[in-house]
């Protein structure tokens, strides 16, 4: 099977492209809604004056605004109705997940199949208005107070603006939500994780011109611009190969008999990825560690405060920084793989199915032979995040690179692509089969 599988792939061409109907409509869907999306990030939330908001980005770009903003595709420096992006919605799901491994009556509802993940989905929706609504509010009363060179960012303050801002926020919050599981649904690849790929590779043209641009004005050495791009296509190939390594773990099922007839006896394997955890830890890590600096920037940069100093100590760049964002990359991989992974239980359903791992028994053995191989996954795993994510941090904060050329946002465009490429395929490759079985029944009928 295994051959035949390698083969249609093999065969795989344009003119098999072309020929899926199916796939074409669901590409030209993804596309179509993505426009929609970008469209949609130059709507304004009404009342902003967005050139304020444009230079207070400019001055605290390197913190969790610019994050942010990169993230929602420049919609946060506009400000508009697409300003929170996707973010309450994936914040909502992490919390989701991490409290179904904590909260008992979540956890029964995880093991209960479709039912229970759409009752799952839905307490997520909810958290997400929530969050959106929060986090639109503290947007609000923050634009309010914000003047710049030209002026208040808000024509007329008051409870009206705060009302409409929250409306407009949370409303476009909700709107990408559903075209993010529109895309899931009815297009290729993972709706959410495309909006913000998206978001990030519309600017990426951007941050190239300003690239060549400190180049042409001196700032960088044309050396230095080849080499930095060099180490982006290095960098690059790094990530592809560790996202796409795995540790097979031999699976094998005994035979059995029923009746006059034989039946088990196959060898699988179960595929672990070197890095279980994904994107994840250096997106809390730099949530977390950038809240300070930004806070701080917002008070004004008063000498003395302790705000102050923290935010100082942990600029781009600082030696405490570096260490305590690479400590903290590590901790979420481990925190998190715990979670999304649980030896247990996978020990437990391999029992049940009369699965083995040759050489290991079955139940705790097995369950501790998983814990152990996971641990070691999980130490590379994190050090490489560590590498890919620091090594750009130091060529942003020493050099002037934009920020859109960092670790997280290599890694967001380069999983996304992988995913959606490996979807791809797999739609070809079951066109592929369609058409098998469809020859085969016609010969049938023929004979």
């Amino acid at each position: 099977m295994a051959s035949a599988a390698e083969q249609l792939a093999s065969n795989m061409s344009l003119g098999v492209f072309s020929k899926a109907t199916e796939l074409k409509k669901r590409i030209w869907f993804t596309l179509g809604a993505l426009l929609v999306y970008r469209l949609g990030t130059y709507i304004p939330v009404p009342g902003v004056d967005a050139s304020v908001m444009g230079e207070m980005l400019q001055q605290h770009g390197g913190g969790i605004l610019g994050m942010f903003d990169m993230f929602s595709g420049g919609a946060l420096g506009r400000m508009t109705v697409f300003a929170l992006n996707i973010m309450p919605y994936i914040s909502a799901s992490i919390i989701i997940q991490l409290m179904s491994s904590a909260v008992p009556a979540l956890e029964t509802l995880k093991k209960e199949g479709e039912g229970g993940r759409k009752k799952l989905n839905q307490y997520t929706r909810y958290l997400t208005v929530l969050i959106a609504m929060f986090q639109s509010y503290g947007i609000a009363i923050g634009l309010e107070g914000m003047r710049g060179a030209f002026g208040a960012a808000v024509i007329d303050p008051g409870a009206f603006f705060r009302i409409s801002c929250v409306v407009s926020l949370v409303g476009g919050t909700m709107f990408i939500m559903w075209l993010g599981e529109q895309i899931t649904a009815r297009g290729i690849g993972n709706g959410t994780s495309l909006i913000i790929f998206s978001g990030i590779v519309a600017n990426v043209p951007h941050a190239l011109a300003s690239l060549l641009e400190l180049g042409r004005t001196g700032a960088l050495s044309p050396v230095f611009i080849v080499a930095f791009l060099v180490i982006a296509v290095a960098v690059v190939a790094f990530i592809v190969f560790v996202e796409r390594a795995q540790r097979r773990i031999v699976v094998q099922y005994p035979k059995r008999q029923v009746g006059q007839r034989m039946f088990g006896g196959d060898s699988t394997h179960m595929p672990l990825k070197l890095n279980t955890s994904g994107v994840i830890p250096p997106i809390f890590a730099s949530s977390i560690l950038l809240i300070p600096a930004t806070i701080s920037g917002f008070s004004g940069g008063a000498d003395g405060g302790i705000l102050v100093m923290i935010g100082n100590a942990l600029a781009h760049g600082q030696p405490l920084y570096m260490f305590t964002y690479a400590a903290m990359i590590i901790f979420f991989s481990y925190f998190y793989t715990a979670v999304v992974f649980n030896p247990d239980e996978t020990a437990e359903n391999l029992k049940k199915y009369g699965g083995f791992i040759p050489g290991i028994r079955p139940g705790n053995a097995t369950s501790s032979y998983f814990d152990t191989v996971l641990t070691r996954l999980t130490t590379i795993g994190a050090l490489y995040l560590c590498v890919v994510c620091l090594l750009p941090e130091i060529l942003i904060n020493n050099y002037g690179v934009p920020f859109y050329f960092g670790g997280t946002s290599l890694m967001i465009i380069v999983s996304v692509t992988m995913d959606t490429i490996t979807q791809v395929q797999s739609h070809l490759l079951a066109h592929q089969y369609e058409g098998l079985i469809k020859k085969a029944r016609v010969k049938g009928r023929g004979r």
